[in-house]
């Protein structure tokens, strides 16, 4: 797999393909936005889109969408962020465009060219800038997804690739520009005491929830088509794995790709008969959704990794809409202890808790002694991280802000898109009729009945009310 070059330049310029967008709306302008007030922004930004705006235009949308995310606005700090930004408009199918971009962008040796638009446009820009000349020493980012199945993201990769090489690639997967994700890698490789735990000799299962209380709502023409297993299993989920269960390596960007590609390639491909799908009651009145729709909005399944330290573990997944609670985390449960003669059996065994969303921390579960009594009570040693360090970096501010330093570290390559897809392959071929569920519950029945034998489902680590 081909690595990027040692040092490379930071870009001198940022193209947004499809600024004018709802992804530009909602996360683009607030996360360039919050750069520029960190002093990390340091180059001009060409949006390009269909829509005939002027910059003024631009600049007024710009402001207002960053207020809508509710972020103050510092008057000072948006001027010069505005000042960095320039509108070029045409159609992406019209050679005429790129000729624009190419003017608009004169003298700028190491762009950065940010493709937030449908990934069937990708090929399309892609050879647009490459017949412009502009891709010698480009970057490119695009955004999931990278395909809806193995032979569509290898049919994705040729369309990038026949311009590009792999280097230039930056697949963004914003669970892996978290800082709570970003934290599993420093919890486990910067204590020693965890360790000599990290195996199947002490961990008896992993389960990672991803859980949303709200439903499809306006969403249905985009959702109905995908799906709950290719939305967030396949990527996010998956990533969320690779961090937990890989090897530690070398440094560089590709140090530690390159064991998370190791551990994928390790995971069994996913039985169907371990896998649950549902569907919440009322789906199919979504504006958007077909008629008697099949499409899961709860999937759950089990995985296993062959490897020597994971062999035998189950690793559940479980996620869905329209549960009780919104909630990210990765549970590591331990075995119980031996039974004892003078110690009554523990309730709840020892976990490791990685609390991604929402108010990101971790919590250690230890036994204690129950006051007044001669027995075993669960107790939490938890860190809430917004308590004890300053404000972090939010995903597609890291993740941008990394593209224009040219650090891929936390972007996907194209190996590690292939392995997530072989993995979930025999899901999407020999699907499960889904179950209907009710809004506010923890999914169908079967997703209990998949860890049967091992720890129930645990409800979700939340913050203390106030």
């Amino acid at each position: 797999m081909p690595v990027q070059p040692q040092n490379p330049a930071p870009a001198d310029v940022l193209v947004v393909f499809g600024i004018t967008g709802d992804l530009a709306k909602k996360m683009t302008f607030r996360s360039l936005y919050r750069l520029e007030r960190r002093k990390l922004l340091d180059c001009p930004i060409v949006g390009v889109a269909l829509d005939e705006w002027s910059v003024d235009t631009l600049r007024e949308h710009a402001r207002a969408a960053i207020e809508a995310t509710g972020e103050p606005v510092d008057d000072d700090v948006f001027a010069r962020f505005a000042a960095r930004l320039s509108m070029v408009s045409g159609d992406f199918a019209d050679p005429a465009t790129y000729d624009k971009v190419a003017a608009a962008i004169s003298g700028r040796v190491n762009p950065v060219f940010y493709l937030e638009i449908p990934p069937f446009l990708f090929g399309r820009v892609v050879d647009g800038l490459a017949t412009a000349g502009l891709t010698e020493n480009a970057r490119v980012v695009v955004e999931k997804p990278f395909g809806h199945d193995l032979s569509s993201a290898k049919e994705l990769n040729d369309q990038l690739s026949a311009h590009l090489q792999e280097w230039q690639i930056y697949r963004i997967d914003h669970f892996l520009g978290k800082e709570p994700a970003m934290d599993i890698r420093y919890i486990r490789f910067s204590n020693s005491i965890i360790e000599p735990l990290w195996n199947r000799d002490r961990i008896e299962a992993v389960q990672i929830t991803m859980a949303e209380n709200f439903g499809v709502e306006d969403r249905g023409h985009f959702y109905d088509p995908v799906g709950a297993l290719r939305d967030v299993v396949q990527n996010h989920l998956l990533q969320l794995i690779g961090l937990i269960a890989s090897e530690p390596s070398s440094g560089g960007p590709d140090g530690f790709r390159d064991k998370r590609v190791d551990l994928f390639k390790c995971i069994r491909p996913a039985d169907p008969s371990h896998y649950v799908r549902g569907q919440y009651a009322g789906y199919l009145d979504v504006d958007g959704v077909a008629p008697g729709s099949q499409t899961e909005t709860f999937a759950a399944l089990k995985l296993y990794i062959d490897n020597w330290r994971w062999c035998g573990v189950p690793f559940f997944i479980r996620a869905g809409k329209s549960l009780p609670v919104r909630a990210t985390e990765i549970r590591v449960i331990f075995k119980r202890p031996p039974p004892l003669p003078f110690l009554e059996p523990v309730k709840e065994q020892n976990q490791l808790i990685f609390r991604i969303d929402p108010a990101a921390g971790v919590d250690l579960v230890l036994q204690a002694k129950e006051s007044g009594a001669d027995a075993p009570r669960a107790v939490n040693l938890s860190l809430v991280f917004s308590d004890e360090m300053a404000d972090a970096p939010e995903p597609y501010e890291r993740l941008l802000g990394d593209a224009m330093r040219g650090d891929s570290s936390q972007f996907i390559r194209e190996d590690g898109v292939e392995e997530t897809w072989r993995v979930v392959e025999p899901l999407l071929e020999s699907p499960p009729p889904v179950e209907i569920y009710q809004p506010g519950s923890w999914g169908p029945a079967g997703a209990d009945k998949l860890v049967a034998g091992y720890p129930a489902w645990h409800q979700p680590w939340l913050p203390a009310t106030k």
